[in-house]
């Protein structure tokens, strides 16, 4: 096995670390489940699936305890602080309303699949309670297929295990979670034929718009004059790799992606940063808020700096 690459006349859009998202409502907060359209539980019908944990969402009695034992940790916290001298705990970020509680409070389904459709060939190495913690997964996305790959997280060897695979047309949409938005909130890919899966991506934000949206890829030799002064000006402000990435929006707009490397990270996935502008028909920059210069690790980048917890 070795490092991924994309197939001859294929082109790479994106690597993201990804696994299954976990609950974080107080009744299914650390877990996770897996059902059909009738809402059973159908992790035991997963083909060459291994035993998971059995979860149980808490019931108001449990829920009531355990928020009587966070208060008196709080008092606690609060005398210490003012013991030392401070002014308090700080802030606690909330998790904001649902839009979908009964998915996203009293459940947590992450993968909706009747018997035959997509999401029941998904790996179950993307379950980070099945998996060993050495191991990782990745999204890899390119204009033709969504691949996800199993490594070890191993800096310095990569050897990439691929485990599933999908052409892009299998996709109807994908949606951004913002429930628990604080954290980082989740991504809702939805499959043609109805079936479903709610992931933790790192990189949510460029999951979502390479994934959400296949746009046109345009070579250089079809742009104007003007147009490829501002993409290699570009290119060459910030050290890229190769050629750059070049997409139409269905607007008409442009959108110029370049990276330093193409060195791969267990953790960070593409692990140079992308840099991105927008590009006008004449060749002018755009400012567009989505789509920084330099992109920064997103909301929810430090929600997979370990796996979650296996309870």
């Amino acid at each position: 096995m070795t490092p991924w690459k994309p197939a001859p006349g294929e082109t790479l859009l994106a690597r993201i670390p990804i696994t299954f998202a976990t609950g974080a409502a107080t009744p299914v907060s650390g877990m996770r489940w897996f059902r059909d359209e009738e809402r059973r539980d159908i992790q035991d019908e997963l083909p060459g699936w291994p035993e998971g944990p059995a979860y149980t969402v808490r019931s108001q009695v449990s829920r009531l305890a355990r928020n009587s034992v966070k208060a008196g940790l709080a008092i606690a916290l609060i005398a210490v602080a003012g013991a030392l001298g401070g002014t308090g705990v700080g802030d606690v970020s909330t998790l904001g309303r649902s839009d979908d509680p009964a998915d996203e409070v009293g459940d947590f389904p992450v993968l909706w699949a009747a018997p035959g459709t997509l999401a029941r060939t998904l790996p179950w190495q993307l379950d980070p309670a099945r998996r060993p913690d050495t191991d990782r997964t990745h999204a890899i996305i390119t204009d033709q297929r969504l691949v996800i790959v199993g490594l070890l997280d191993d800096s310095e060897t990569i050897w990439d295990d691929v485990l599933w695979e999908a052409p892009r047309s299998a996709v109807g949409r994908v949606e951004a979670r913002d429930f628990n938005a604080a954290a980082g909130g989740d991504v809702k890919v939805v499959f043609r034929d109805g079936s479903w899966c709610r992931l933790s991506a790192r990189w949510r934000d460029e999951f979502v718009d390479h994934l959400g949206e296949l746009r046109e890829i345009v070579g250089l030799q079809f742009l104007s004059t003007a147009q490829r002064m501002t993409v290699m000006t570009f290119a060459a402000a910030h050290s890229a790799a190769g050629t750059p990435l070049v997409t139409r929006r269905p607007d008409g707009d442009f959108v110029i992606e370049v990276r330093s490397s193409d060195r791969v990270s267990p953790s960070h996935g593409l692990c140079d940063g992308l840099r991105g502008m927008v590009m006008g028909p004449d060749g002018g920059e755009i400012k567009d808020p989505l789509m920084a210069d330099s992109l920064t690790p997103p909301r929810n980048s430090t929600a997979m700096e370990t796996p979650p917890s296996r309870q």
